[in-house]
C-alpha cells in the first residue's frame, strides 16, 4: 500500500502541475487576464491541492494508519473534483470523469468495499450539485446557470443516474480486479517464499534421513539393554531412578528421530479424499478438552463444510493439531483463534489458522520453518518444518503473515482441491 500511496501522490502532484499550465495557455490564446474566472479558481484549487499533497507525504512518512490516510486522501478529493465541476460548467462540465478515476484509484487501495463508499460520496455529490444548481439554491459560477429551469426534470435525473450507475459499476469492477491482484500477489509471495524453503530442505534431506537411519537401530539396543539392566535393579534405588532417566530420555530420542523421518521421507500411500471441516471440528474438539488450553483459548471457525482434499487423514490432523497448538501457545493469558476455510479459487482450498498472541520476531521470522530451529525451552524444533514438508508432500504450500504484539495468520493453500462430497466408500 506504501508504494501506491507514493504514486498516487505524485500522479496528484503532476494532475496539479498539468491543470495550471492548461488554464494558462486557454486563458493566453483566448486573451484572458491571469485573474478571469475560472481560472483563478482553479490556480488556487491547484495550490490547495498541492499543499495537501504535502501533507499526505508527511503522513505517508510516518507510515501509521494509511488506512485512514487512503480514504482521507480519496474523499477529499471528490469534493476537489466536485469543485473543478462546478468551476467549469456544471451540467455541462467534461471533468465528470475525474470521480471515475478516484474511484478506480479508490480500490486499488481499499479494495471493493472502499471504493463503493467513494462511489456513492461521488454521486451523491454530483447528484446535489446538479439539484441544487436546477433550482438556483448555488449561484452561477460562470455567470449563467448551466441547467436552464425549462429543461425537463427527468432529463436532470437521467443524467444523475447515469452518473452514478457509472461510478458505482466502476466501482463494482475496479474494485473485484483490485481485490484479483491482492490474491494474486499473495499466492505469488506464497509460492516464491515455499520453493525458497524447499530448496533450502531438499539440501539437507538425505542427509538428515540416514542421520536418523543411523541413529535408530543403537538407540533400540541402548533401550532394550537398560531394561534388562532395570529388572536387577532395587525399585526406588538410586540406580533405579537413573535407569528411568535414561528410558525416558531414550524414548524422547525415538521421539525425535521419528519426527526426523517423518519430516525427511513423509508418504502420501493413504492419502484420499478427506472432508476439511469434519478434521477442523475433530481436532478442535479434541484440543478444547486439553486442560492447558480449554479455560484459555476460543477457537472460532468459519468453514465451508462442501470442500475436501486429498491427503493422509493422519497428517492433516497432525498439521492442524501443530498449527492450533503454536497458536495457543502464543497467547499469554486468554484469548482465541480463528480458522476460516473459503471456497477453491482456480482448484485451490485456503485454510488459516489466525490468533491474537505474541506474534514472531522478525528476525525469527524467516527461520520459523528451519529444521531444528525453536524458540520453546523443550521443542524439538521440527514441528513447522514437519508440517511444511507434509504440505509439500501433497502440493499445498503454507505462508505467515505476523505482527509482534498483535499475532499470526498461517494460509495453507491446498492445490488438489475436491470441491463437492468425496465418494462414498463400497
Amino acid at each position: 500500500m506504501v508504494q501506491q500511496l507514493k504514486w498516487i501522490i505524485l500522479a496528484r502532484v503532476v494532475f496539479c502541475i498539468v491543470l495550471i499550465f492548461s488554464s494558462l495557455v486557454f486563458s493566453t490564446g483566448e486573451n484572458l487576464s491571469f485573474f478571469s474566472q475560472p481560472f483563478v479558481t482553479l490556480y488556487y484549487l491547484s495550490a490547495v491541492i498541492l499543499f495537501l499533497s504535502v501533507g499526505y507525504g508527511i503522513w505517508l512518512k510516518h507510515g501509521s494508519k494509511l488506512v485512514q490516510l487512503s480514504y482521507v486522501q480519496s474523499l477529499v478529493d471528490t469534493l476537489c473534483v466536485t469543485i473543478i465541476i462546478y468551476v467549469t460548467g456544471s451540467f455541462d462540465s467534461m471533468f465528470t470523469f475525474l470521480y471515475l478515476l478516484i474511484i478506480i484509484y479508490g480500490a486499488m487501495l481499499v479494495l471493493q468495499r472502499g471504493s463503493l463508499v467513494i462511489a456513492g460520496i461521488s454521486a451523491a455529490q454530483y447528484g446535489l450539485l446538479i439539484l441544487l444548481e436546477y433550482y438556483r439554491l448555488v449561484p452561477p459560477f460562470l455567470g449563467h446557470h448551466s441547467v436552464p429551469m425549462n429543461l425537463d426534470p427527468t432529463h436532470i435525473l437521467y443524467r444523475i443516474i447515469i452518473i452514478m450507475a457509472a461510478c458505482f459499476a466502476v466501482a463494482f469492477l475496479s474494485g473485484l480486479l483490485a481485490m484479483q491482484l491482492k490474491r494474486a500477489r499473495q499466492d505469488l509471495k506464497i509460492t516464491q517464499a515455499h520453493f525458497r524453503r524447499v530448496e533450502k530442505m531438499e539440501a539437507v534431506d538425505e542427509m538428515i534421513s540416514g542421520i536418523a537411519h543411523e541413529i535408530k537401530n543403537p538407540l533400540a539396543s541402548l533401550a532394550g539393554s537398560i531394561q534388562l539392566l532395570q529388572e536387577d535393579a532395587l525399585p526406588g534405588s538410586h540406580e533405579d531412578r537413573l535407569m528411568k532417566i535414561i528410558l525416558r530420555e531414550t524414548e524422547r530420542l525415538k521421539r525425535i528421530v521419528n519426527e526426523i523421518r517423518l519430516f525427511a521421507k513423509p508418504s502420501r500411500a493413504n492419502a484420499q479424499p478427506v472432508m476439511i471441516h469434519e478434521a477442523v471440528t475433530d481436532v478442535v474438539s479434541l484440543f478444547l478438552n486439553t486442560a492447558e488450553f480449554k479455560d484459555r483459548i476460543q477457537i472460532f471457525t468459519h468453514i465451508d463444510d462442501t470442500l475436501c482434499v486429498i491427503i493422509d487423514p493422519v497428517h492433516l490432523q497432525q498439521i492442524l493439531w501443530n498449527l492450533i497448538k503454536n497458536a495457543a501457545q502464543s497467547i499469554t493469558g486468554k484469548g482465541k483463534i480463528v480458522i476460516t476455510l473459503t471456497s477453491p479459487r482456480n482448484n485451490r482450498i485456503y485454510l488459516t489458522v489466525q490468533d491474537n498472541g505474541q506474534g514472531i520476531d522478525p528476525g525469527k521470522a524467516r527461520h520459523i520453518f528451519d529444521p531444528f530451529f525453536t524458540t520453546k525451552p523443550e521443542g524439538s524444533g521440527l514441528g513447522l518444518s514437519i508440517i511444511h514438508r507434509l504440505i509439500d508432500t501433497y502440493d499445498g504450500m503454507i505462508d505467515f503473515d505476523s505482527i509482534p504484539g498483535k499475532g499470526t495468520l498461517f494460509t495453507i493453500i491446498f492445490k488438489n482441491a475436491v470441491p463437492g462430497q468425496p465418494p462414498t466408500k463400497s
